[in-house]
Parts: C-alpha cells; sequence; structure tokens
C-alpha cells in the first residue's frame, strides 16, 4: 500500500507540468484556457494515465480563475499580476487551485510541487517567491 503515493506523485507532476504548459500558453496567447486545452488535447497521439488530473488543473484554474488572481494580487507583496514571470503566475494558479478546491492534495504538497517546478523551470528568486506567497494563501485558506 506504501507504494501508492510514490507511484502517484511522478504522475501528478506530470499533470502539473502539462497543466502549466495549456496555461502559459493561453495566457501569453491571451485566449481562453478550455479553448487552448480543447486544442492541445487535439495534437496528442498518447492519452497518458495522469492526463485527467492535467485536465481537471486546467479547467479548475480557469473556472475559479478570478478569485485565484485576486488572491495573488493580495498576497503577493510588492507585485502585480502582470509584473511576475509568466510560468510563476500560472505555477501559483494551479497551486492555489489545489490548494482551495482539491481536497485529496495536502496543503505542503501543492506549495512544494509549485516549488520544484519553479526552481526546473523559472528564475532563481521564484521558488522562494512562490513558497511565500503560497505559504500565506494556505494559512489564509485554513482560517
Amino acid at each position: 500500500m506504501a507504494e501508492g503515493p510514490k507511484q502517484q506523485m511522478p504522475a501528478r507532476r506530470k499533470a502539473r507540468k502539462r497543466a502549466l504548459d495549456v496555461l502559459y500558453e493561453a495566457d501569453l496567447r491571451a485566449r481562453p484556457a478550455v479553448e487552448v486545452l480543447a486544442s492541445y488535447l487535439q495534437r496528442l497521439e498518447q492519452r497518458p494515465e495522469h492526463l485527467s488530473y492535467a485536465i481537471g488543473l486546467v479547467e479548475g484554474v480557469a473556472a475559479h480563475q478570478s478569485r485565484i488572481d485576486e488572491l495573488i494580487e493580495s498576497y503577493a507583496e510588492g507585485w502585480t499580476l502582470d509584473r511576475m514571470p509568466v510560468v510563476d503566475r500560472n505555477l501559483a494558479r494551479i497551486a492555489i487551485y489545489e490548494l482551495l478546491y482539491v481536497d485529496e492534495i495536502d496543503d505542503a504538497v501543492a506549495i512544494s510541487e509549485a516549488v520544484e517546478l519553479a526552481r526546473q523551470m523559472s528564475t532563481d528568486d521564484s521558488p522562494r517567491f512562490l513558497n511565500g506567497v503560497l505559504g500565506r494563501i494556505a494559512d489564509y485558506a485554513t482560517r
């Protein structure tokens, strides 16, 4: 039974990466995320196991984006959404969606996954920045 969570982590990380790809493209092109997702799904030759979680992340972020962005604006001290790197903005959106709306994901996991992806894909300052913002939002959400 202990093997289940270990096997899920890489799959969920892949799902987050796919969701990030879609949200990043939607953000850059100023197109609705669900529209970009539909185009992305048409281009896929295979449907990996983690794809349904990625789809859920994109659809969830899209459905709650105004609330999520409001939280980012409130808790990203000294930063506006427009000033944030696109990767960071969308990693924050994914993590906040998980913090607020995905009960099966622990807050610490949502935050550490966003930080790890930022470490791999964004600026040197991004992991610390996201950790701080997401930590403050997680504190707010558990009140």
